[in-house]
């Protein structure tokens, strides 16, 4: 692990190998958490999405929650940047498996897609690759799946799968509430947390099943339409957090459209209890010129966003 000595984040050498007691229920790492080069390693244990945001706030903290897409550029530079994400004080991150056909997701997110299924990416390399770098991090990882891949698999192979390499949350974009049956069953029997999402455009009392039915934390989409970053966050968002948050005591994450620090200021002082950046996070990994810039950058926004939040 070589230590980056401008940055209180830890760029992840491909060299260093460290070793991990690794299990899906916790893990413990040795991280390094100070730029002094004489301070001691300490271990970490890394738990589930509940209990991630239940610690926040304890500690009045609002969660960084990262959004990438797995294999984009490559499966290697999604290892590293996972690493780096995480280094950095992600509190979960998000990984987006690509699928031909994203519905809910923007330009930036469908080229990110493209890319990374005209390299090859699928399902089990990026399995693969989880096995890897899963025990490497502190963070929980949240798969974010359309529906079609799971069902492909099975959905009760899928869920062995995910949970055997030590992911602890899945969202599904386009599955309704009325089809999650099976999704949630095989969810709770894998110990994965299905984050079920509601939007502004809502009704109340399908928003109270929805947020009654989501573990992990609810996911509120910010705006109407796909993902992308946009140049302000609608002040409805607030008085959705309210309408939320009067109907469950469940954390909510604020996504779609927060794409710079004052935006994550912005709605972590309406009351979120965690900030979703999605698309921001994949054009700097899609747009760079190699592959030390495009880590290099990914740090310094990650950091920038981590120092927004209270």
């Amino acid at each position: 692990m070589a230590l980056d000595l401008n940055s209180s984040c830890l760029l992840p050498s491909r060299k260093s190998h460290g070793r991990f007691i690794h299990s899906h229920t916790s893990k413990f790492i040795v991280s390094y958490k100070s730029l002094n080069p004489m301070a001691s390693f300490k271990l970490t244990q890394t738990v589930g999405i509940s209990e991630t945001f239940s610690r926040l706030k304890k500690q009045g903290k609002v969660a960084l929650i990262p959004y990438i897409t797995a294999g984009d550029p490559d499966l290697s530079t999604t290892a590293e940047a996972l690493k780096v994400l995480d280094s950095c004080g992600s509190d979960i991150i998000e990984l987006g498996v690509p699928y031909s056909d994203p519905l809910a997701d923007g330009p930036v997110i469908q080229a990110a897609a493209t890319r990374a299924l005209a390299k090859g990416t699928n399902f089990n390399a990026i399995i693969s690759m989880l096995k890897e770098v899963v025990p490497q991090l502190s963070s929980p990882i949240a798969l974010f799946s359309y529906y079609n891949p799971i069902l492909k698999r099975g959905v009760e192979n899928f869920m062995a799968t995910i949970r055997d390499v030590g992911i602890h949350g899945l969202v599904v974009p386009d599955v309704p509430l009325e089809e999650t049956e099976i999704l949630r069953k095989e969810a709770v029997k894998n110990n994965i947390e299905l984050v079920l999402l509601t939007t502004p455009t809502t009704p109340t009392h399908r928003m109270k099943a929805i947020v009654e039915a989501s573990e992990g934390f609810v996911y509120l989409v910010s705006s109407t339409g796909v993902t992308g970053a946009r140049a302000s966050v609608s002040g409805k968002v607030q008085s959705l957090l309210q309408e939320i948050k009067e109907a469950t005591a469940k954390p909510v994450a604020v996504g779609f459209g927060i794409s710079k620090p004052e935006h994550v200021k912005l709605v972590s002082g309406w009351g979120a209890d965690g900030v979703i950046v999605g698309s921001a996070m994949v054009k700097i990994l899609g747009e760079a010129k190699s592959t030390e810039e495009r880590l290099k950058d990914l740090e310094t926004f990650t950091r920038s966003l981590k120092a927004a939040l209270p």
